[in-house]
């Protein structure tokens, strides 16, 4: 089978993930954010207003003793907190809004995006890979972009106006508190890569972790039977480990930047109390401008030690939208054409012309033909690995041929829309697929049906059989995968819904190989009611449940070598005859 492997995204870099993540989900919420903005503006603003407010409260109340001012100061910080407080909540809030909208956008698009791509690359991508992309990286990612808009809305705010106040106060004592800064440079570069690095391996152990607890859980009853318990908890630990050691090498890197700035922040405060003192000592500058620009520098460094975890956790960020980057320009393959074909009015016949294809260098068919007549039974029988399962592949267009044509009613699949061949055809197959819903949302599958018509394809599928033994009869919940339900149970579920599709097309894929001899009996009718009026196609192992088909096709090694009915196939003594008198020589 043709695969699709994820190509790296298109501009990738720091920046080229930034503007994505910007013009794809956050500019849809351009107004809350600027609300957001001008509140976190505030918060950080207040900072340097707090700071400078010190200077008259030290030179004027404290120093000069104008008790007078005591009011005034002390209003103005009061505000100070007051307006604080209100734009915390509101910016939180706003960004909560932002954040969750944001969040629930990206998981639904990624959602869809997936479901859209080709077969071949669900093949190949296992469902725990794909949740932990859906759920773990959005989720890694919402968590970050919140902080980043919140470090440049408050926290760049806060040093513009902080650093406005140190600057005015005296600018040498700023570069003097600043003289560490050049320290960062290197060892910030180097954490950031590491960081990104060790986040891109994180991910990925995240991933394997979900498909390991994905298949031990969706394979639980295999689990239990082969006592598989230990050998499974053991492959999961090997993982757990792996995860602990990405993810505290992670942390070790994400807080070496807040470290550093705590080292350039010592040797501030340590060079200005040299520098400032002296001058203090001497008269040139007062207490007050001292503790307004020390308390300047002092607020000023926690900003920008959040600031600094900023940079170390944006790697980590990156990993996450670089991954989901790569899965949205995946494109599928296998689409409509620009101009599509309507088919045939009625039941069309289903043709295979000299059709050939391989997966990877096997080949699976080669130059197969046949021919199944419209309304008609045609079924098809061979050893395992005939390419009997392709064929239904290729009907519904899940994979393509590499050479030859398959058609309905005269039209090439290929040259039909997507969703109006699938609306075409239903497909019943061994593993009836249910949702974790109740039975009628199983049937109904979200489409408004009458309650007659639901009435009929209950009593046609003898769904009607065992509803009265339900709790909550059509509102009993399926279950996961069904598992409320009985085998027998779970395909008259699935034929009842073929019944309401009412498509010109059946596909029938072992339906009734893993039933009792009296759920078969039962499924069987079901079947046979289905199938009236219908084309037909039954892939089966059992030949007694297709002796009767309008048409046996018999397949070997991805080729056609017998057509006819199971009289005629008999007395021709080949290939089908074999097989029959396998099964039956006892």
């Amino acid at each position: 089978m043709e695969t699709v492997t994820p190509e790296p995204a298109k501009g990738s870099t720091r920046l080229g993930l930034g503007r994505w993540l910007w013009q794809t989900y956050l500019t849809r919420h351009w107004k809350l954010l600027i609300v957001a903005f001008v509140l976190l503006a505030l918060e950080g603003g207040m900072l340097g207003v707090l700071s400078a407010s010190l200077r008259p409260m030290f030179d004027e109340v404290f120093i000069a003793g104008r008790s007078e001012a005591i009011w005034a100061v002390g209003l103005v910080i009061f505000g100070v907190f007051l307006i604080r407080g209100i734009a915390s909540v509101g910016q939180k809030l706003a960004l909560a809004r932002i954040s969750q909208r944001t969040s629930a956008q990206m998981q639904g698009d990624l959602t869809r995006h997936l479901m859209g791509l080709d077969h071949g690359f669900h093949k190949t991508h296992a469902p725990g890979y794909l949740l932990q992309r859906i759920q773990g990286d959005v989720v890694a990612v919402q968590t970050v972009w919140t902080q980043i808009i919140t470090g440049l809305g408050r926290d760049l705010v806060a040093l513009v106006a902080l650093f406005g106040v140190a600057l005015s106060i005296d600018w040498r004592w700023t570069v003097v508190a600043l003289i560490g800064a050049p320290i960062l440079v290197a060892p910030a570069l180097f954490a950031q890569r590491y960081v990104r690095a060790r986040a891109t391996v994180s991910r990925e152990i995240a991933g394997q972790m979900s498909t390991r607890l994905d298949e031990i859980f969706h394979g639980i009853t295999p689990v239990k039977l082969n006592t598989l318990e230990s050998y499974q908890a053991g492959r999961f630990d090997k993982l757990l480990k792996q995860a602990v050691k990405a993810n505290i090498e992670t942390a070790g890197g994400k807080a070496l930047i807040p470290a550093l700035i705590d080292l350039m922040t010592g040797l501030g405060f340590l060079g200005v109390l040299v520098f400032g003192g002296r001058e203090i000592i001497a008269g040139e500058k007062t207490v007050g401008e001292f503790m307004a620009f020390f308390t300047a520098m002092a607020l000023a460094f926690e900003p920008l030690r959040r600031l600094g975890q900023i940079s170390g956790i944006w790697p980590q960020a990156a990993a996450s939208i670089e991954r989901m980057r790569s899965l949205f320009d995946l494109r599928p393959k296998l689409v409509s054409p620009a101009d599509p074909k309507p088919m045939a009015r009625g039941v069309p016949d289903v043709r295979f012309e000299s059709v050939s294809l391989a997966y990877d260098d096997t080949p699976v068919l080669r130059e197969t033909q046949f021919h199944a007549e419209a309304g008609k039974t045609t079924a098809l029988v061979g050893a395992s690995g005939a390419g009997k399962s392709t064929v239904f592949s290729l009907i519904t267009r899940l994979i393509d041929p590499q050479s030859g044509a398959v058609t309905l009613g005269g039209v090439d699949v290929r040259d039909m829309d997507l969703g109006n061949l699938r609306h075409h055809i239903s497909v019943v197959s061994q593993d009836a697929l249910l949702f974790d819903e109740t039975i009628r949302e199983n049937i109904t599958l979200g489409a408004e049906v009458s309650d007659a018509a639901l009435q009929r394809a209950l009593e046609d599928a003898f769904v009607t059989d065992f509803l009265p033994g339900l709790p909550l009869g059509l509102d009993t919940p399926a279950g996961p995968r069904g598992s409320a339900l009985s085998g027998g149970q779970r395909q008259r579920v699935a034929i009842a819904r073929a019944l309401l599709r009412d498509t010109p097309i059946l596909l029938l894929d072992e339906a009734t190989s893993a039933l009792d001899a009296k759920s078969e009996a039962v499924v069987q009718k079901a079947l046979d009611r289905l199938a009236e009026g219908r084309t037909t196609l039954v892939i089966a192992h059992r030949l007694a449940t297709v002796r009767d088909a309008d048409k046996i096709v018999v397949m070997d090694r991805g080729q056609v070598v017998e057509e006819g009915t199971h009289t005629t196939l008999l007395a021709q003594d080949g290939v089908y005859a074999s097989l029959h008198a396998l099964q039956f020589q006892s």
